[in-house]
């Protein structure tokens, strides 16, 4: 599956179609909450944040694992959950983001690139 770094925006169609290409309703991604960019469309969250790591220069606390269903709304698109965001020295110690402020940033960044 070929991973691609959104920077300006991204249509939840594409999004769709990324889907339908490799898990059915969802689109794994992992968020640069710094830089405000994610990747898109890997097998494994891990790997989208290697390579936000080396195309980007994201840092490992900035980036948080998510799956996005492009057919959902609301709170019920992202689902927080993903071995990337085990973080224990930056205070997370599990798959969710247990930080609100964080989980709040991913949504507005997640929202401001998915667009219709």
């Amino acid at each position: 599956m070929e991973i691609k770094i959104v920077k300006d925006s991204i249509t939840k169609s594409e999004l769709s179609e990324i889907a339908k290409k490799g898990f059915g309703d969802l689109v794994k991604a992992v968020v640069d909450i710094e830089q405000r960019i994610m990747a898109v469309g890997g097998e494994l969250h891990a790997d989208e944040e290697v390579l936000l790591a080396e195309k980007e220069n994201s840092k490992r606390e900035d980036t948080w694992g998510i799956n996005i269903y492009p057919e959902k709304t609301g709170d019920d698109r992202i689902e927080f959950d993903s071995m990337v965001n085990l973080k224990p020295a930056h205070g997370n110690s599990s798959r969710g983001v247990e930080d609100p402020a964080i989980r709040e940033k991913i949504k507005n960044i997640v929202s401001t690139l998915i667009v219709e």
